[in-house]
Order: C-alpha cells, then sequence, then structure tokens
C-alpha cells in the first residue's frame, strides 16, 4: 500500500466521534474567527477583483458565496478561501520548519460540505481533517528551507478535507492526494523579497486547484499513488524522508493551533503584545521615541525582521506592511492598535509610521531562537528621547498554547471585524450558528453567510 493510500485510508476512518471535546470547542472557535475575518475582508480590492472573474466566467451555482450569490464548488474555495485569507488575520500552526495557517481550508472544505448537503459534524469532521493533515505535515516533512511555500503540503490537506466532505472512497481519496500532491507545489518566493497580492492568494489559488482535482478524483480520474515516495516524487524531489502514522493518527492537533490577537503576521504578535503593554504601563508616546530595539527568534528575524526573506524598511503597500515588523511596531506604538484599519493605503504611507519604523531595529536571540516553538520569546527596549528606556520581556501573548483565546475573545474580535459591514442580528444569528454547528445542516451556516450583502471595493 503506498503512503497516500495509507492517508486516504486514515481520511476515510476519520469519524466526529474521534474529535475529543476540546478539538470540538476549539474548531468551531476557529470557524468563527475565520469567518470574522472573511466578512472583514469583503471590500478588499483583490477580493472584488476575483468575484469579477467569477462572475465573468461563471459557473452552476451549487455554493454559497460569502456575501451573497452562487457559483461552482472550485470557485466558491476560491473566492471563501480568499477572504478569510486576505487580511492575514486567521490562525496559525508553528513547527520548528515551517507555519501554517490551517483555516485556509475552510473555503475548500465548506463548498465540498455544501455540495454534498452534508451536517454541521460532517463539515467538522471534514475540517478536523484538513487541520490534521496540513499541521502534520508542516511540523515532519517542512518545506520552507527548500525554497517551497507552505501551500504545498496544504494541497494535500484540501484533498483530504474535501474528499471527506464528500464522503469519497479510499481510492478515489488516494487518488484526489495524489493529483493535488503533484500538481501543486509552490515557490516561497511568494513570501519573500518585494510582495504582491499573491502572498494572500496562493493558497485559496491552492484551494481552487485542489478541489476542482478532488472533484475529477470522485468522477474517476486518477493520480500517481506513489506520490510521496516514488521516483522524483514529493520525498525524493522535495521534503527527503519522512514518516507519519496515518494508521493510529488522531484529530487534535487543531487544539494546537493558535490564534491571532492583533492583525499582524503572527511571529509578531508577542512582540505588539509588549509594545501595547509598554505604552500603556508608561504612558510611551512615539514623538518621544528614539529609537526602539528588538531581540526576538529566528524565524521571526528571518522572515519579518530583515533577515534572509529581504529587508523590511521599505513599506509600500499592504502586503509588505503585514510581513515588517519594524511596521507593525511602529504602527501599534503610534496608533494603539493593529487592525485592518493600520493596512490602509494613507496610513501605511503617512510620514509619522514611515520615519518611525525606520529606527525600529531587530536582532535575532539564539536564546529565543532555541525556545521557539515552545515559546515565542521576545525583548523590547524603547529608548526614549529624555535619556530614559523602558523595556520588556514576552513569551508568549493572548491567543498563544499557553494562554489560549476564550470563545468571548473570539467572539469580540468577530464583532470588531463585522461590525461596519453587517448588521447585529446577523452577526448575532452566525455566532449562535457556529455555536451550535454540530446539530445543524451545513446550509444552515451557509444560508446565512450569503445574506450579508456588501459590494467589494477598494479599501
Amino acid at each position: 500500500m503506498t503512503i497516500a493510500e495509507t492517508l486516504a485510508g486514515f481520511v476515510v476512518r476519520a469519524a466526529y466521534d474521534d474529535l475529543s471535546e476540546a478539538a470540538r470547542a476549539q474548531l468551531k472557535l476557529r470557524v468563527l474567527d475565520a469567518l470574522g475575518c472573511a466578512i472583514g475582508a469583503l471590500r478588499a480590492e483583490p477580493v472584488g477583483v476575483i468575484r469579477a472573474q467569477i462572475q465573468d466566467f461563471g459557473g452552476t451555482e451549487h455554493c454559497t458565496l460569502i456575501g451573497g450569490g452562487r457559483t461552482a464548488p472550485d470557485r466558491a474555495a476560491l473566492y471563501n478561501s480568499a477572504l478569510v485569507r486576505y487580511l492575514d488575520f486567521n490562525d496559525s500552526y508553528l513547527a520548528p520548519g515551517e507555519t501554517c495557517h490551517p483555516s485556509d481550508n475552510l473555503g475548500a472544505v465548506l463548498a465540498a460540505a455544501e455540495y454534498a448537503c452534508r451536517s454541521g459534524r460532517d463539515f467538522l469532521t471534514a475540517l478536523g481533517v484538513a487541520y490534521q493533515v496540513q499541521c502534520r505535515l508542516s511540523e515532519t516533512a517542512p518545506v520552507r528551507a527548500k525554497g517551497f511555500d507552505h501551500t504545498t503540503q496544504g494541497a494535500y490537506a484540501v484533498a483530504a478535507g474535501a474528499s471527506k466532505a464528500l464522503g469519497l472512497d479510499r481510492d478515489r481519496t488516494a487518488n484526489a492526494l495524489a493529483i493535488c500532491g503533484t500538481a501543486f507545489n509552490a515557490l516561497r518566493v511568494t513570501r519573500t523579497g518585494a510582495l504582491s497580492h499573491w502572498k494572500g492568494l496562493a493558497y485559496p489559488n491552492t484551494a481552487f486547484g485542489c478541489t476542482h482535482a478532488t472533484f475529477l478524483a470522485m468522477r474517476g480520474i486518477t493520480g500517481p499513488c506513489e506520490v510521496f515516495e516514488g521516483n522524483k516524487g514529493f520525498m525524493d524531489a522535495i521534503a527527503g524522508y519522512f514518516t507519519i502514522d496515518w494508521v493510529h493518527e488522531d484529530l487534535n492537533l487543531v487544539t494546537k493551533t493558535i490564534l491571532k490577537q492583533y492583525n499582524a503576521e503572527i511571529h509578531a504578535q508577542s512582540a505588539l503584545e509588549g509594545v501595547l503593554d509598554l505604552q500603556r504601563t508608561h504612558g510611551v508616546r512615539a514623538d518621544e521615541v528614539e529609537h526602539i530595539d528588538l531581540e526576538t527568534f529566528d524565524v521571526a528575524y528571518h522572515i519579518i525582521g530583515g533577515g534572509e526573506e529581504g529587508e523590511k524598511t521599505t513599506v509600500r503597500t499592504k502586503e509588505e506592511a503585514d510581513h515588517s515588523l519594524p511596521y507593525m511596531i511602529a504602527v501599534a506604538l503610534l496608533d494603539g492598535e493593529v487592525l485592518p484599519a493600520q493596512y490602509r493605503p494613507e496610513r501605511i504611507q503617512a510620514p509619522d509610521v514611515q520615519s518611525l519604523l525606520r529606527r525600529v531595529h531587530i536582532r535575532l536571540s539564539p536564546a529565543f531562537s532555541r525556545a521557539f516553538p515552545g515559546k515565542m520569546a521576545c525583548a523590547i527596549h524603547i529608548f526614549l528621547r529624555n535619556g530614559h528606556m523602558v523595556e520588556a520581556v514576552k513569551s508568549d501573548y493572548e491567543g498563544f498554547h499557553t494562554r489560549p483565546m476564550s470563545w468571548a475573545t473570539a467572539a469580540n474580535k468577530f464583532e470588531r471585524l463585522c461590525a461596519p459591514l453587517i448588521d447585529a442580528p446577523l452577526r448575532t444569528a452566525l455566532m449562535d450558528a457556529v455555536a451550535h454547528l454540530e446539530d445543524l445542516p451545513i446550509t444552515a451556516l451557509t444560508t446565512l453567510l450569503g445574506r450579508i450583502a456588501i459590494a467589494p471595493g477598494g479599501t
């Protein structure tokens, strides 16, 4: 039996009863978080471009678009995934060599579940499968150092989650995994150097292509089932040899994922909490700051701090801003928060933040690097023009696995993202539907998402 067939056996065997009570609660919390991110992105310009293309190309109206309208499953997966991902405010899973955002799978799993008229329990089970596959592969077979993007493992996760939602048998699931794993090995250049819209659209594209491929497998199209171990397969060409015992795998890795308190790249969260703590505690004003020194761990340094993935003081766009630790620290100190408003073009280009970000200096700490991913450690030193200095050392933040985010905090985040766009009764109905999703058909949720009526446009 090939590895893809063994993995397919895990997907087919997975059941709602395999989810622990904690996993069920955390899955629903992440659905709420992801939907808040999606609704908050409805007026984003790239999202409007995708909707325009879907409307131009058409598609049989099987599945609901968040914000109104219906289309084919693969295009619903593309659009809804783009909404979840665009703000860069959704969840993460930290592993030593890879970070991924497993709620990126929600759009694909939701489309497949709606197409197949599944229950909320079926949807949660399929989403739990997608989380488990992506997180386990990210942990065991990281590809970032080889020059590939984390969406590479996501191809297997989308195939697994969509296959489970569609109720495919082992052979068709194995073929879906084989096709998707062969076809969607994306380059890390997506997130290095000068960043583009593709940073937020790479996973939605994977969701689109892999949902499409899974439907082909459903109809009998076969793929190279030695995709993992075969000659020039995933191990041979990209990841190197690894083993995962899919026979005994569970569905609990969702409980190890983390949520974002701030609208910022995940590795910035503890530093931003530290900066805002210092501001509140010491009354620090941005105009009093001479410069800021930050020591952080290697992953943060290399991805958002000016290390191997490019300098981070040239900040012109939203995509560059939310992956620039100097920008995020500067805007947090200036505005007292980091939310979607901090990424509007006029805010990014403002002289105060452009000046302050160039006085934020990031250094790599070997000790903090050794502590990652168990801790998200950093040390912040703010030097003031009067000669004084204030400092803080952080090891985590609210939303990290050591300080999990509560349902109440997640609901508050949902409210802040959605209140400018949808009315209170609909917000309440959505939160109630997610809270009781195991007792509802998935159409109870998608019907509410379709009632949102927001015309996309520039932000």
